[in-house]
């Protein structure tokens, strides 16, 4: 028991003697033990709250969504311009790219970029949260639930350990696709009239199955090269992305393909 116990010390003192000086005060960021509260939490709602829920009225949350949605477009837009801004000043390679730690402007510029894309996925965890408390808990899937928690700790990992690089190919990406997403979810939160308007959530989901395609090819090709970036994390995002385009594959095919065919019958 005490060999194991020095054993899992020296691997935390290990993880944070290799860790990202530049954010080691930012918020979230000194400790995993807050963002992994945060999942605690999210988890316990996904299991409590339907059961809160079962005996009351939906709650009526119109304006609080456009606000929410609104913002997350707001927001998706500037990380966007930021990853896309900073790499092309930085002169990033697109194909294999090593991380920054200097303190230089355009470094610290990316590595506060890579900080706020993953605290826009804290944010999001309250997708399901407004989920729930409507009562569309037909929304909060396997794959809703696996994405939004995951990716929380994805991003965490990747600010701590490795706040640029390549990995600022997956955050431009994402939020140009988030971008269209809640600007969707936006839409459709001002009332039902808008649905003839919303033709085009289809080719959404096309849009996100092509991201994960995109960063599965990308990372794929970069466990090839040597450039520098973490062979560990190039590994952990292939397998992740695998994983999503299964999801996501089946969600789409359950979602159009079945229903169309079930439709024409």
């Amino acid at each position: 028991m005490a060999v194991a116990v020095r054993r899992i010390t020296e691997f935390y003192d290990w993880i944070e003697d290799v860790a990202d000086d530049r954010v080691e005060d930012w918020l979230l960021m000194a400790t995993p033990w807050p963002a992994m509260a945060f999942i605690i939490t999210y988890l316990l709602f996904v299991w409590l709250g339907p059961k809160f829920m079962k005996n009351r009225e939906p709650y009526n949350l119109k304006s609080t969504l456009l606000v929410y949605n609104f913002m997350l477009v707001i927001l998706s837009i500037y990380m966007f311009k930021e990853f896309l801004i900073t790499s092309l000043l930085g002169n990033y390679s697109y194909r294999c790219q090593t991380v920054d730690y200097s303190t230089s402007p355009l470094a610290m510029r990316m590595t506060r970029v890579c900080w706020w894309f993953f605290f826009s996925k804290v944010i999001e965890l309250l997708d399901t949260v407004f989920f729930i408390l409507r009562k569309k808990d037909n929304q909060v899937t396997f794959l809703h639930v696996y994405h939004h928690s995951s990716m929380v700790v994805n991003w965490w990992l990747g600010v701590k350990y490795v706040a640029g690089g390549q990995a600022f190919f997956i955050g431009m990406l994402n939020s140009f696709v988030h971008v269209v997403m809640y600007s969707y979810y936006a839409l459709s939160a001002i009332g039902p009239h808008m649905q003839k308007y919303l033709w085009w959530k289809r080719y959404m989901t096309q849009l996100q199955l092509v991201q994960f395609f995109g960063f599965l090819f990308h990372t794929g090709y970069n466990m090839t090269v040597e450039c520098g970036f973490p062979t560990g994390f190039n590994i952990a995002v292939f397998l992740y992305c695998f994983s999503m385009v299964v999801l996501f594959s089946n969600f789409y095919i359950k979602s159009y393909k079945q229903k169309g065919k079930k439709y024409k019958e």
